[in-house]
């Protein structure tokens, strides 16, 4: 099958930063997306005003395009079989994704593939909640992200009073890791079942949403192989066609331990639009349109890639800061768009090349100037 028009459920930053690598590979996006106000509308070729979940509108996606992809995870997979039985091509197909939307499934099937992942329980509502290692994470088991649905709590008592407050839902109880290091890999297979995995990177995050990423990372080559190895895993294991972004933890005795997958591109690898040959965001579209997938080496000898949060609740371009931000000596601003900012809303990230790799002193050189004129201090 010759793919020339791609569907994308979700018209975030994610689908907005692929209009390059599309435009590259002469190939056309039509976006499905609740709202005119969202960044994918604006370079899109065809646009379905639907949310994201929405079947019906699912279904009159595949009526302009070859195949479809996803931006996000916020999808409902039941509604969507029928399509794909009546011959729909969603890459990654549907069965690749079940395992993952939920998070303690996802945490199930990497235990089957022989993944390590950290100790966790289901909490059930006709139950108590049973002896338990403080600090614990209470995890929803759907829908979140940066940070959101993720609670570290201290005490048995906190543990009882938030599950009480959110009604006692089915939910994921996890144990504490106290990390030397978060890791993270993306990882992309294709239709034929090559597998070509990205640098290893650092992410450092602040209140639970990541703040930077570092690349590469600085890790023994054992260390790198295992993590790797883990990513070819995953993605064989599901039949994987498409990019995914794999989270990891390193502990203090150097074990390695998956953390969290993201069936899509993400976060973790937008330093990739500046500092590697081919970005997530062409990967993500070559592996879906059946084309081959390029090594995806670094071009330059590290990078520190900050993200600008949302620290008011306000309507502003932020003109002023943009202007001075993108004065920084190899620095790369990437703005999406968005009309409305809000504390914790990502509006942009900025990538800064090094010759050489960066250790945490060069790091904090180049991020600490970014952070300190965006944030208000």
């Amino acid at each position: 099958m010759t793919v020339q028009r791609i569907g994308i459920i979700g018209g975030g930053q994610l689908a907005w930063m692929m209009a390059a690598a599309a435009q590259k590979l002469g190939l056309q996006l039509i976006i499905q997306t609740p709202s005119p106000d969202d960044p994918a509308v604006s370079i899109a070729d065809q646009v379905i005003y639907a949310p994201i979940a929405d079947a019906e509108a699912t279904a009159k996606l595949a009526e302009c395009c070859d195949v479809i992809t996803f931006e996000n995870e916020f999808i409902d997979l039941d509604a969507l079989r029928p399509l794909e039985q009546a011959g729909v091509c969603f890459r990654p197909r549907l069965d690749a994704l079940a395992p993952l939307l939920d998070k303690y499934t996802q945490h199930q099937s990497l235990e089957q593939m022989g993944l390590p992942v950290p100790d966790y329980q289901l909490l059930e509502p006709d139950r108590t909640i049973p002896p338990c290692d403080f600090p614990v994470v209470l995890k929803a088991r759907r829908h979140g992200y940066d940070g959101q649905g993720t609670f570290i709590l201290k005490s048995r008592e906190a543990l009882i009073a938030l599950w009480e407050r959110l009604g006692r839902p089915s939910i994921l109880l996890e144990s504490f890791i106290p990390f030397e290091r978060e890791l993270a890999v993306m990882a992309a297979r294709s239709l034929t079942g090559e597998v070509v995995v990205y640098p290893v990177v650092e992410t450092q995050q602040i209140h639970q949403v990541c703040r930077r990423v570092v690349a590469p990372a600085v890790l023994s080559p054992s260390l790198t192989e295992e993590i790797v190895h883990a990513a070819r895993t995953l993605l064989n294991s599901l039949e994987v066609v498409g990019i995914f972004g794999i989270e990891f933890f390193l502990t203090p005795d150097q074990r390695v331990l998956v953390n969290e997958i993201a069936p899509r591109t993400h976060n973790s690898g937008h330093y990739t639009l500046d500092a590697c040959e081919v970005s997530q965001f062409e990967m993500q579209l070559r592996a879906v349109a059946g084309l081959p997938l390029p090594v995806p080496s670094l071009k330059t000898g590290g990078a520190v890639m900050v993200n600008l949060l949302g620290y008011e609740t306000a309507y502003h371009d932020y003109g002023e800061k943009r202007a001075r931000l993108s004065e920084i000596p190899g620095a790369t601003l990437h703005w999406y768009g968005k009309a409305e900012s809000r504390p914790g809303r990502k509006l942009a990230h900025i990538t800064v090349l090094s010759e050489t790799p960066l250790d945490e002193a060069g790091v904090l050189a180049i991020a600490q100037p970014i952070e300190q004129l965006w944030y208000p201090s």
